[in-house]
């Protein structure tokens, strides 16, 4: 049972991982996969006689032109090799709780079907975690988004990262993330909100970014907590 209820206000940290911490994404097509089912299953109105279930992707092919009724408002988001995170809102009753049933059960059908395998992908149902503060919110997008740095320099939450700027290309080049949303250089994947940078934060994407860099260049502050994935 989850511990906490799901309210139609206010924002939360989503997270789950794989099953043992196995894997959840072997190569880009299974988190195209992941992306398309964001897209597609985050509507009210969704029919699941006309989700493309194939197994290959070579592209995000969405239906921009569809009249949409979104049941959560996606605010931040990062996709690691066996876990996720986001940071969600929403926008219809029990929108979260669907909308992730939806996302586990969709793309765990997929992964078993392609990988010929069977039984649960997640550990469980996915996690939930009220975010109540609205500092401690814009300090949780930049976890999230520096999460990928995990693969890149495993010292740099205590210590920093030890190259700076390949750091950074490393982080501006991971593809599965909100980042480039926040940093204005595109939405590729047409799920990030696009109201709730600038609700959130006064910052601009040059500001923004050194706020990302501050944390990167110095580690994790000893006061900061977060539910690793």
């Amino acid at each position: 049972m989850r511990k906490i209820s799901l309210e139609s206000t206010g924002y939360y940290h989503i997270y789950n991982r794989g099953v043992n911490k196995s894997p959840i994404f072997y190569d880009d097509d299974d988190y195209l996969r992941f992306l398309h089912g964001i897209y597609y299953f985050n509507d009210s109105n969704f029919i699941p006689e006309y989700f493309p279930y194939q197994t290959r992707y070579q592209g995000l092919a969405l239906d921009l032109k569809k009249v949409r009724n979104e049941m959560v408002e996606i605010l931040a988001w990062c996709f690691m090799p066996n876990h996720y995170h986001f940071i969600l809102s929403q926008k219809t009753d029990k929108g979260i709780s669907k909308f992730m049933h939806r996302l586990g059960t969709g793309y765990t059908m997929y992964l078993n079907r392609k990988y010929e395998g069977s039984g649960h992908v997640f550990q469980g149902t996915f996690k939930a975690k009220l975010i109540d503060d609205n500092e401690y919110l814009q300090h949780l997008t930049r976890y999230i988004h520096l999460n990928p740095m995990d693969m890149h320099d495993k010292e740099w939450k205590e210590y920093g990262a030890k190259n700076l700027e390949s750091s950074k290309e490393f982080l501006l080049k991971y593809k599965w993330s909100s980042l480039p949303d926040y940093l204005d250089t595109e939405n590729r994947f047409k799920i990030t909100s696009s109201s709730f940078k600038n609700f959130v934060f006064t910052k601009n994407s040059v500001e923004y970014s050194d706020f990302l860099w501050e944390w990167l260049k110095n580690g994790l502050p000893s006061n900061f907590s977060v539910i690793q994935g």
